[in-house]
């Protein structure tokens, strides 16, 4: 096998061109070819391309995977949650001959979709049942961005799990990969079935209240069918507890069972919205309109706390995120397209321990503070509070938008944010933005929207785990994923995932 890398490919230009290339080069007859990175330079304007590595040969390729050894005696393990850590946990697991049982306090995705949509329109809050909780976790409404910052070696793993169930083959060569919330929920329908038609199970409605232990080990798990109320116990062998970084109750079960948590700092913010087309230009010049809209990724170090852009969504929407009733949360969202009139991006500001207290429950207080505060100044139907840029610079309230409509599906009151925010992140996005500006042209768009409040970037807290990954206090008990601290987003997370179901297969496989 033969393989070309930095091959470069004017905007426009299609990718069939990369055929021609590669049969050029091999000078015999092409029978295989595969494209194994693509990403776009846009650092000069006027001449922006696509740089490609390919590979190809002249015979017949084969990319089987043998099937792994399995075990003979499967454990009993029940994966808790389903967001992309529990999935990816429960996909290894059944790869390796274990037959998981999935339990997931949400409900499947298309009563999920139905449940949110009636929040969108009716303002009526199911706190089991939401953008938080549900088949797919957070990321089920996030666009599905598969882009991390880590260096796992199951990263690629999750990804080619992701495109062996319905997500588009691009995102195992984008430089930048994205499945969107469209395509996201035939993605995580298919998964389910492979998991069922291989022996595992799912437990919708299905909260986890609680654990029985014998001689320091995990051995039943407590639960309770969040519509009928009924409880009931499961007798496992060992536990993966994925269960996202909004389970503040299940959080507060643990500490008072005695499993090891410690506090973290986390961020708070807004989502800002800016016309797409606007961002495309500043980013692409005049070549934008060849080219998906664009992304972009922002740091300012303009006051003593870092502000950031974080899940920013091109062509995208902000939607209601809460999961706690008379609270407001915001999140994004784009589809596969990204072809919506406006982006977002979450405006980030970097909170310490000094501003909400040491106690192990602090920050999350902290956190339904804010979103408390939204839910008034939004006027308490879980329309959000927001505010014009031009606005929040010169602390006047906004009366009327600008070319930014707001795309926040549950309504909107202009609301003045440094009654909903910290001081000390008003305060930082005010000297962050116009810094911000000067790398992104537009980004200081007096009539850029902002939307409050942002405040589930990551867990306030994290479950402890020794090398073992299980916890310290609980044999058969690992945490795992966003909600236990371990990763952030959707790739990191599906790979904590992947690590523990090995750990298990090999701590069975004797």
């Amino acid at each position: 096998m033969k393989r070309l890398d930095n091959i470069r490919l004017p905007v426009g230009e299609s990718e069939e061109k990369l055929l021609k290339i590669a049969q050029k080069n091999l000078k015999k007859p092409l029978k295989y070819f595969k494209i194994l990175k693509k990403s776009l330079d846009a650092r000069d304007k006027s001449n922006i391309f696509w740089l490609y590595s390919v590979a190809f040969s002249e015979a017949e390729e084969s990319e089987h995977v043998p099937a792994p050894e399995r075990l003979a005696r499967p454990p009993r393990v029940a994966v808790i949650g389903s967001g992309p850590a529990g999935l990816m946990c429960a996909l290894r697991l059944v790869d390796r001959g274990v037959e998981p049982m999935i339990i997931e306090r949400g409900e499947p995705v298309d009563c999920r979709v139905r449940a949110t949509e009636k929040f969108f329109r009716e303002r009526k809050l199911d706190p089991q049942s939401n953008v938080q909780f549900g088949e797919g976790g957070a990321g089920t409404f996030s666009d599905g961005k598969l882009n991390t910052q880590t260096r796992d070696g199951y990263n690629r793993d999750v990804l080619a799990y992701f495109a062996r169930f319905g997500a588009p083959e691009e995102i195992l060569y984008l430089n930048k990969p994205h499945i969107g919330s469209d395509r996201l929920k035939g993605v995580l329908a298919a998964i389910r079935a492979h998991i069922c038609a291989h022996g595992g199970k799912y437990l919708f409605n299905t909260l986890f209240t609680g654990f029985g232990a014998q001689n320091g080990a995990l051995k039943e798990l407590y639960l309770r069918n969040t519509r009928t109320g009924g409880t009931f116990s499961l007798p496992v062998d060992c536990a993966v507890l994925a269960v996202g970084h909004s389970a503040r109750d299940t959080f507060e079960m643990l500490s008072g069972a005695g499993i090891p948590m410690e506090p973290r700092d986390f961020a708070v913010g807004v989502r800002i919205e800016h016309l797409a087309q606007r961002i495309s230009f500043a980013q692409y010049g005049a070549s934008y309109a060849l080219l998906p809209a664009a992304d972009y990724k922002l740091t300012s170090h303009a006051h003593e706390r870092t502000v950031f852009t974080f899940c920013m969504c091109p062509g995208g929407v902000v939607i209601p995120a809460a999961s706690e009733e008379g609270g407001v949360v915001v999140n994004g969202m784009s589809d596969y397209a990204r072809d919506g009139v406006n982006s977002n991006s979450a405006l980030m500001v970097q909170m310490r321990s000094s501003d909400f207290g040491g106690e192990l429950f602090s920050g999350m207080r902290f956190q339904r503070e804010i979103e408390r505060r939204a839910f008034l100044c939004g006027g308490s139907d879980y329309s959000a509070p927001v505010q014009l840029y031009g606005d929040f610079a010169r602390d006047r309230l906004s009366s009327s938008f600008g070319e930014v409509k707001p795309t926040y599906a549950a309504g909107t009151a202009f609301a003045p944010l440094n009654e909903v925010l910290p001081a000390v992140a008003v305060e930082a996005m005010k000297a962050a933005i116009p810094d911000m500006d000067r790398r992104l042209k537009g980004f200081a768009d007096p009539d850029a929207v902002m939307t409050g409040v942002e405040t589930r970037f990551s867990s306030p807290v994290r479950i402890l785990r020794g090398g073992d990954l299980q916890s310290p206090a609980l044999k058969g008990l690992f945490p795992c994923g966003e909600g236990s601290g371990y990763s952030g987003g959707i790739t990191s997370s599906g790979a904590d995932g992947i690590r523990i179901a090995e750990i298990i297969y090999n701590l069975f496989n004797n």
